[in-house]
């Protein structure tokens, strides 16, 4: 696929899972650490590629969801997305992921608050990355 790239984003990582990682100007600069449930020794302040993922996708698909409201005319009062990302392994070897995103949508009815998150999800572009590759539910809750 071809495409117009507007930004790119740099990060190093040392130590892999129980290590560091920081993006190139500082600002995002954290310790990892395996959690206990995947037997590391789940250091405390520390955050895992999973919880990073978490972050970047909830608040990259609030975005998306921002800017198709727009787009349909569908202005919600609030908007607040919540990522649960899990890791696990799959059949084929190796580990892989499912998320199961929760969109709380107000002042809208049920079925535009989920037209909202569809057309959100269908622009995304961390929903883009791993589409038919990652399970994903969206679950859609009108506040």
């Amino acid at each position: 696929m071809s495409m117009t790239v507007l930004y790119t984003a740099h990060a190093t990582a040392t130590g892999g899972r129980n290590g560091h990682t920081q993006s190139d100007d500082g600002i995002v600069s954290v310790d990892l650490s395996v959690p206990k449930a995947l037997g590391g020794p789940g250091k405390p302040g520390t955050t895992t590629p999973e919880e990073l993922f978490a972050a970047g996708y909830a608040a990259c698909f609030g975005s998306a969801c921002e800017f198709m409201s727009r787009q349909l005319r569908l202005i919600p009062s609030t908007l607040e997305v919540n990522a649960a990302v899990g890791i696990g392994t799959i059949p084929t070897g190796g580990f892989g992921l499912v998320v199961d995103m929760t969109v709380k949508i107000g002042g809208l009815s049920q079925a535009d608050a989920e037209k909202l998150a569809a057309a959100g999800h269908f622009i995304c572009p961390y929903s883009n990355a791993i589409r038919n590759n990652v399970d994903v539910t969206i679950n859609v809750k009108t506040v």
